[in-house]
């Protein structure tokens, strides 16, 4: 959680405005990056007092503490003044209450000489109720509270007055004896108690057996069974209580403020460059009279004398049973105090509840779709929505397809028909991507499409063992080693040291910081995925974006050079995405990393290049707004910290799960597949605690199961003979079509296909086909067309929804809420490039693939 979010959260509420304002000094950090990166006379607006000072361009960190430092001592002079307040006013209220309880012991059971209850004679007797207010009534309040039942104004049914007994009259006469006359009021206004006569005569029974039994003892009263000091010691408790709590909220007050000292001037530091925190944190704040060590024993002692009056006046002595009752009443009023909204909010964070973008490419929204048509019906209305309808019409088609005879097999008709479903599911999204994932092998089954090696079809048992076989495969095994690698680079913050010592290479010039982050980007997405690297280097240009003059076409220009970097990278590896896994699974043999980085990597690096060229001409991203001159990019600061030995561990199995994989097929005797490989890293970093249960829960696991649906697609279209079929069909198209034109053919196909949906999706639906057209070409290339589809529909990214790198980058926004990009940005840049791309596959891709042998 930031400490924002935490601030608001831990902070008592009618406090609010005395802690340190952590939001506020964040702002002033910001303007003070831009005037340290060279904007001249910028305003700094003091929010909360109205008042204006002119930044002027300095140049050091000595200049800029000595504009922060002024609004740090502000603040500490606020929590200072309220601190002292606050702890004067509850040690004041300690003495008077150590007095009360001294005066009570010297009172003792003699103050309730004037304690009884109402008879029914009594209710018409004013005078009665005024001489003793605390009733039977009142009394039965107190014993349900004390059972636990939730009274008004509090938690555990504490009343918010205070103090809770108050002395109002005591007079003595030594000629009278003890005859000492005592009046307590109670906290809430008296109310006229009633008892019959029989309640009250099995009162005085049970009194007098009490007093009885135990004769020899001496009661006081923090002792006696009496309903006087019964109700005596639950008000010294509530009162007791009440301060205890005053007081571990001023000691939470002071820790809270404390941490927010420590947490701005560390991001003061760590933005402008300076050394201020630990000089500022010794020598200022820890020397002011709330962070000392003897205020800190001051409080530390008024809860050690409030648990010693709790142990006396409740728990009969018990100070263990003390201390456990008043930390009780401290969580209670914790949980009863803070905001019902923040503890949703967080909860539903911590469930994943969040409005997110699913990483297969489906928008997951929390909030209730608007209804079409409202219809009214006996149990409420109904809502007509768009996906209801979608849903409606996917299962109308699904029944036609499955009636109307389109190929001749029956297996190969009803396959087709699930084909058609799910493709329009994919297609419009009607539920969750990998929802029709798993529809896939349900259907598979339910329609016994599935044929042996005989042609005859199979039972649904024996088909149901078939698909769940073929659908945990050795490329979901490698799906998931690539996930664990991905998840142990970014939990050892190895991803942002080395990024963070790359750019810092980059320099201040706008065109080569760049293709600095382009290339970043791009290889980040080889090894920790195009979900997780554009959101990583989204991150890391925040201060970059910070520190540019308004309107400057460079922030659009930064930000879709990196979501198109990343949807390059999403080809240049074969565990950078799930198209690259869907390829390999229907390459027969399948590719080695290898010969796969042979043409995947020089693809990647000219289309990353000639892109790059594209936007500096599109965008003229070094040009100031004013047409003066060019502006200049403040550097990105490489992290300090050297590399551990958990960081060396990771790096090593990395490295050498990573040779495997490139020698797979060398090694094939000893590991059988890659995908026995992936369990390296599983076993190393799982076995180790480098990761944990919960980062195994946290991977994509709809990914998983969006491409284990895919493949079981793919099986059946095999399996019932449809692509017997297709064959057949696709072979007419491409007789006399050299290879060369088939690629050029089925280029554009793909492209256009990727840019609207998923890329994932996109290689689910054509990467069968590309097998079939390669089967029909003589020479057996379908390794070649599956391997240019598998490329192909990584480089869709004309559209803002056009993979998860473009739907983040769509998401950025600047200070004012204001989206970097439009959708004219992607269509004036992202369909160009997009086009650059697929060609570059098609043209120095398909060179290398037939150098390799494809």
């Amino acid at each position: 959680m930031k400490f924002s979010s935490s601030l608001k959260f831990n902070a008592v509420a009618d406090w609010w405005d005395e802690y340190i304002a952590y939001d506020a000094l964040k702002k002033y950090i910001y303007q003070l990056e831009k005037q340290q990166a060279g904007h001249e006379h910028l305003l700094l607006h003091d929010i909360e007092s109205n008042e204006h000072s002119s930044l002027l361009r300095q140049g050091d960190a000595s200049n800029t503490d000595s504009l922060f430092i002024p609004l740090l001592d502000r603040e500490l002079k606020k929590i200072v003044l309220f601190y002292e307040h606050q702890e004067k006013e509850l040690l004041d209220d300690l003495e008077e209450l150590e007095k009360d309880v001294a005066l009570q012991e010297e009172i003792g059971l003699r103050g309730g000489e004037h304690y009884q209850d109402f008879d029914e004679e009594d209710e018409e007797d004013d005078d009665s109720i005024s001489r003793s207010p605390v009733g039977t009534r009142r009394r039965r309040k107190s014993s349900s509270a004390a059972r636990g039942q939730r009274l008004p104004g509090g938690p555990s049914g504490l009343p918010d007055a205070s103090p809770i007994l108050r002395r109002q009259s005591i007079s003595s006469n030594e000629d009278d004896g003890p005859g000492l006359e005592t009046s307590y009021a109670s906290l809430q206004p008296p109310k006229r108690g009633t008892l019959s006569k029989l309640q009250t005569k099995f009162t005085n029974m049970r009194d007098s057996i009490t007093s009885s039994a135990s004769a020899t003892v001496e009661h006081t009263i923090w002792t006696s069974q009496s309903d006087y000091a019964y109700d005596t010691r639950l008000l010294y408790k509530r009162r007791i209580t009440n301060l205890y709590i005053s007081f571990t909220n001023l000691k939470s007050y002071v820790e809270i403020n404390y941490s927010g000292f420590r947490k701005i001037i560390k991001k003061y530091d760590k933005v402008t460059y300076s050394e201020l925190k630990d000089r500022y944190l010794h020598e200022v704040v820890e020397v002011a009279l709330p962070f000392t060590q003897i205020a800190k024993d001051r409080v530390n002692d008024a809860l050690n004398h409030l648990h010693d009056l709790y142990a006396k006046c409740v728990s009969r002595g018990d100070k263990n049973l003390a201390r456990q009752q008043l930390r009780l009443h401290q969580r209670e009023n914790i949980a009863w105090e803070r905001d019902t909204v923040w503890r949703q909010m967080i909860g539903r964070e911590r469930r994943g509840e969040g409005d997110t973008i699913d990483t297969a490419g489906a928008t997951l929204v929390q909030e209730p779709e608007p209804a079409i048509v409202d219809i009214p019906t006996p149990v409420g209305k109904f809502k007509i929505t768009k996906r209801k309808i979608l849903k409606v019409l996917a299962a109308f088609l699904f029944a036609i397809m499955l009636n109307v005879q389109v190929v001749e097999s029956e297996e190969a008709n009803r396959c087709f028909a699930i084909l058609t479903l799910c493709t329009f599911l994919w297609a419009t999204e009607a539920i969750p991507l990998f929802v029709t994932s798993m529809f896939v092998p349900l259907l598979l089954v339910l329609c016994r499409v599935i044929r042996d090696n005989d042609d005859v079809r199979m039972s649904r048992t024996d088909a149901t063992k078939y698909v769940f076989s073929i659908m945990f495969s050795p490329t979901i095994m490698l799906l998931i080693g690539g996930f664990t690698i991905s998840s142990a680079l970014s939990k050892t913050n190895i991803d942002r040291v080395l990024i963070t010592r790359v750019l810092n290479l980059a320099g201040t010039r706008p065109s080569t910081v760049l293709l600095a982050f382009m290339g970043v980007s791009c290889f980040a997405s080889m090894w920790i995925s195009n979900v997780a690297a554009p959101t990583l280097c989204f991150t890391l240009i925040r201060p970059i974006l910070r520190t540019l003059p308004p309107k400057s076409s460079f922030g659009p220009c930064l930000i879709l050079a990196i979501a198109l970097a990343a949807n390059i990278g999403g080809q240049s590896s074969p565990i950078s995405s799930p198209q690259n896994l869907i390829a390999l699974q229907y390459m027969d043999p399948p590719l080695d990393w290898g010969r796969w980085f042979i043409v995947a990597l020089p693809v990647s690096a000219i289309s990353i290049l000639i892109i790059w060229l594209f936007l500096l001409v599109s965008y003229h991203p070094a040009r100031s707004p004013d047409g003066e001159g060019d502006i200049e990019i403040k550097p990105i600061r490489p992290t300090r910290e050297a590399f551990t030995l958990k960081q060396y561990w990771v790096t090593f199995v990395c490295i050498v799960t990573i040779g495997l994989w490139c020698i797979a097929h060398q090694i094939e005797e000893y590991v059988g597949d890659m995908g026995v490989i992936a369990i390296i890293p599983i076993v190393a970093f799982f076995s180790t605690n480098v990761l944990k249960k919960d980062d195994f829960e946290h991977f994509m696991w709809t990914i998983v199961f969006l491409a284990m649906g895919g493949i079981a697609l793919g099986k059946g279209v095999v399996s019932s003979g449809l692509l017997d079929v297709l064959d057949v069909a696709i072979r007419d198209l491409v007789t006399g079509v050299s290879l060369y034109g088939v690629v050029l053919i089925l280029s554009p196909v793909v492209l256009v296909v990727s840019t609207f949906i998923s890329h994932t999706i996109a290689s689910v639906l054509l990467v069968p086909i590309a097998q079939a057209v390669g089967k029909s070409l003589p020479g057996h290339h379908e390794n070649l067309l599956i391997f240019i589809t598998g490329l192909i529909c990584s480089t869709g990214m004309g559209m803002p929804v056009s993979g998860f790198p473009n739907q983040t980058a769509a998401t950025q926004e600047n200070e004012l809420g204001e989206a970097y990009l439009t959708n004219v940005d992607f269509l004036k840049n992202g369909v160009p490039a997009s086009i650059i791309a697929t060609l570059v596959v098609s043209t120095v891709g398909f060179i290398l693939m037939r150098v390799i042998g494809l």
